[in-house]
């Protein structure tokens, strides 16, 4: 393949790729090859799962609410098939959640439309129309993404254009996958939000830190502070700790006799400073005939 040829390929699947996967299916052999769109119909045991579909999760709860739906209305959106060996077997290139609710629905067939395509273009459009989904889990997603830069060259800006997102967001995305493994599996679960992710990002000892927000219940921003103060040197995390009982009622009385505040700041409760806080002249005259009288 030529440097020319992958976006060349890249800005065909991005026009195409709309019409694949809605509502105009005519629109499709302009932009996905010469051949005539033809909508089939095909016994649904005949029909077999991408091996290569970047999903890797489908939420049961959401396929049986698809499967009633599909009992009601039917399958509005034909399902994208290729053909696989023989006339007999075909392979699932985009719709692969409607062909497991049909099966949940006990459809004998579903509506089809046969495409001729390689391995190379099966793989990427099945890619292209998963992350082009919402309801893609973030880690698959960065996946899929990843699998269109290694294996197409696509850049950060291609993605951009055919998916539809910002680069940034592409970006931010794609670095969640140097999460460690069981944060990701959290993510992927929805134990994780994309936002608690992205603060863990930060932090060297991410995976500890994902179990004490999950078993803390913590937000968002209260992971960020979680994060933030786990990177703190020692000595910072120190001077945070709470104070002895003691020194704060020591405190409270000069800062009574004074009336003026006052601060006692101390390592190990034997030595440190005390800090007096004063805001003009006359009270620090004050507090030098304190000192000396």
């Amino acid at each position: 393949m030529s440097d020319e040829q992958p976006n060349v390929t890249k800005s065909r699947l991005g026009r195409g790729l709309a019409s694949l996967i809605g509502d105009a299916p005519k629109d499709l052999s302009s932009n996905m090859d010469d051949a005539p769109v033809n909508i089939s119909t095909l016994p649904i045991e005949q029909i077999q799962a991408n091996k290569q579909n970047p999903r890797s999760v489908f939420s049961e709860d959401e396929l049986v609410d698809l499967a009633n739906s599909i009992k009601e209305k039917g399958i509005l959106q034909p399902i994208i098939v290729r053909q696989r060996g023989n006339e007999e077997s075909y392979e699932v290139i985009a719709g692969e959640r409607r062909w497991r609710a049909a099966q949940i629905a006990q459809l004998d067939n579903v509506p089809v439309i046969i495409k001729n395509l390689s391995d190379d273009d099966a793989l990427e459009i099945a890619i292209i129309e998963n992350v082009q989904r919402s309801n893609l889990n973030p880690i698959d997603e960065a996946s899929g993404y990843k699998r269109l830069m290694d294996i197409y060259n696509y850049t950060q800006e291609d993605l951009s254009q055919v998916i539809g997102k910002s680069r940034s967001y592409i970006a931010n995305i794609l670095r969640l996958e140097n999460l460690p493994l069981k944060v990701q599996e959290y993510l992927s679960s929805g134990k994780l939000t994309i936002g608690h992710a992205r603060a863990l990002i930060l932090s060297e000892d991410a995976e500890n830190l994902a179990n004490l927000v999950i078993s803390k219940g913590l937000s968002v921003r209260q992971t960020e502070e979680l994060v933030k103060n786990s990177n703190l040197p020692a000595s910072k995390i120190t001077s945070k700790k709470v104070k002895d009982s003691n020194i704060k009622n020591l405190e409270k009385l000069m800062t009574d006799n004074l009336g003026l505040k006052v601060e006692i700041q101390t390592k190990d409760n034997k030595s440190g400073k005390v800090l007096i806080s004063y805001l003009d002249n006359s009270q620090l005259d004050n507090i030098k005939k304190r000192l000396i009288s």
